[in-house]
């Protein structure tokens, strides 16, 4: 017993370092979009930031003899289109119009969006904790965007996040099937590969003006202090995507998936507190109250559902 405790704590302080870090990414992204820059120009410097931190250990690994199997760039190319690419433009496109609290549990209901279409597609009816996580997840949502009290909803920015939840239930579904091969990348190629196919992706979208790729030298304000704005472009490319996605995998390996999955949604927590902190985004009580709902969600549907093999 007093081995396996001390195998999994670091592994838990491992993934809440991860959480930690991927919950910055919305303030960090607010502070630059608030500076003037664009949603799809914060996701190209998150996305090539992370892509030239990562390319020396990728030419590590490429020295100590590994080489691309066939599938292999076809699987690094689709990472990088829709996790990567597609996740961040709709994410900071959502947090461009909604608060960095509201546009992350949006797209946290992607397990939602995953469950019905599984349903769908195979026809098998989800289990009773599932179909009640799904149940809760919907209210939690209705509570979070104030519809109840006549709040006015930025349909747009709604739209935006749950075009980022469909992403990110894609992102679980390629994980997924990576995890039960043999013949996948490394974690490692897959992340450093997909920034670099993603940027690319962002970049022409850009120059053919699809996407508004708009950047601003004004500084950016975090908690007061006044910074360059190269530092948040910093912050947000080490440490909410290199730190928090190296972090991530280095707690699934100690944890197993749906334990670090569990600790993984210390995300939301981090990613509210933070942005009232660093951004002054303050939400209302029902708010957290509808958060609490949709983290209650989440975590019952990954419990209710088996794991995958």
């Amino acid at each position: 017993m007093t081995i396996r405790a001390s195998s999994v704590a670091p592994g838990l302080a491992i993934a809440l370092l991860s959480g930690f870090a991927f919950g910055l990414a919305g303030p960090f992204a607010a502070s630059l979009l608030a500076a003037g820059w664009s949603a799809p120009a914060v996701a190209l410097g998150r996305l090539a930031g992370t892509a030239l931190l990562l390319v020396v250990p990728l030419l590590v690994l490429l020295a100590r003899g590994w080489r691309p199997r066939p599938g292999h760039l076809r699987a690094v190319a689709v990472y990088g289109v829709i996790p990567l690419a597609g996740a961040q433009v709709c994410y900071f496109g959502a947090v461009e119009r909604l608060s960095v609290g509201v546009a992350l549990l949006i797209e946290y209901t992607a397990p939602v969006l995953l469950l019905g279409w599984t349903w769908a597609r195979s026809g098998a009816r989800p289990r009773p904790l599932t179909l009640l996580g799904a149940a809760l997840a919907i209210a939690g949502l209705v509570l979070v965007l104030d519809v109840g009290r006549g709040a006015a909803v930025d349909v747009v920015g709604v739209a935006w996040g749950l075009a980022a939840a469909v992403c990110l239930a894609a992102y679980f579904q390629l994980s997924a099937a990576s995890g039960r091969g043999q013949d996948g990348p490394p974690a490692l190629v897959l992340v450093a590969g997909g920034t670099l196919v993603g940027s690319a992706v962002v970049a022409v979208l850009g120059l053919v003006g699809v996407l508004p790729l708009r950047a601003a030298t004004a500084p950016i304000d975090l908690a007061g202090w006044t910074a360059p704005w190269w530092v948040g472009v910093l912050l947000v490319a080490a440490v909410s995507t290199a730190l928090a996605y190296l972090s991530g995998i280095a707690a699934v390996g100690r944890l197993g998936s749906r334990l670090a999955s569990f600790v993984g949604l210390t995300e939301v927590l981090f990613a509210v507190l933070t942005a009232w902190w660093l951004v002054a985004q303050r939400p209302t009580g029902a708010q957290v109250a509808g958060g609490a709902l949709v983290v209650v969600a989440i975590a019952l549907i990954r419990w209710a559902e088996p794991e995958p093999r």
